[in-house]
């Protein structure tokens, strides 16, 4: 029987536990809570994100054009977003098809491309960024604010350990 309180993680680790005592569970605990926190808050059909019909990647690339202020290259978006190449062209593809971004050919290498925004796009995320602070501030309204700050920091000290372990991010790039 789950305790009242209890979350989905909280039932997993009780789960291992009695099948195997005394095994570590605490890194299931904060990676699982943190994956499955991720996983709600891109299925939730309010978040206006999902209601505009983008995906978080997808707006994080949009949000990259209109956050820099210039042109971007499918590789400079690559790095900006901490997506793979195909990913990337499989995003700019279905952002073009909705008249969201457009890309030019390069005028010193023909083989390469530059991308921006479309005036569409442009409104969209000028539109859809005060909305979305909106919608994830209300997500984080049952923290205290010293809670959030904690919660925050050590996030942060995670991620800089990770980034530096797993992936090397580029100077500046943060997501949308």
């Amino acid at each position: 029987m789950n305790a009242p309180n209890d979350d989905t993680v909280a039932v997993v680790v009780r789960q291992w536990q009695s099948v195997a005592p005394g095994i570590d569970t605490g890194p299931m605990e904060l990676i699982g809570r943190v994956n499955r926190c991720a996983a709600l808050l891109q299925q939730a059909e309010e978040a206006p994100l999902r209601r505009e019909g983008l995906t978080r990647a997808e707006f994080d690339l949009l949000g990259a054009l209109r956050r820099t202020g210039h042109d971007l290259s499918p590789g400079e978006l690559v790095r900006e977003t901490f997506s793979s190449g195909a990913a990337v062209t499989k995003r700019l593809r279905r952002l073009q098809e909705r008249g969201l971004l457009e890309r030019r050919g390069d005028t010193r290498d023909r083989r390469a491309a530059q991308v921006r925004l479309t005036g569409a796009g442009r409104a969209l995320v000028d539109r859809l960024m005060p909305e979305q602070l909106a919608y994830e501030r209300s997500v984080i309204g049952g923290l205290g604010e010293d809670e959030r700050r904690e919660l925050s920091a050590g996030l942060a000290r995670l991620l800089g350990q990770l980034e530096g372990r797993i992936g090397r991010p580029v100077e500046g790039g943060r997501g949308a």
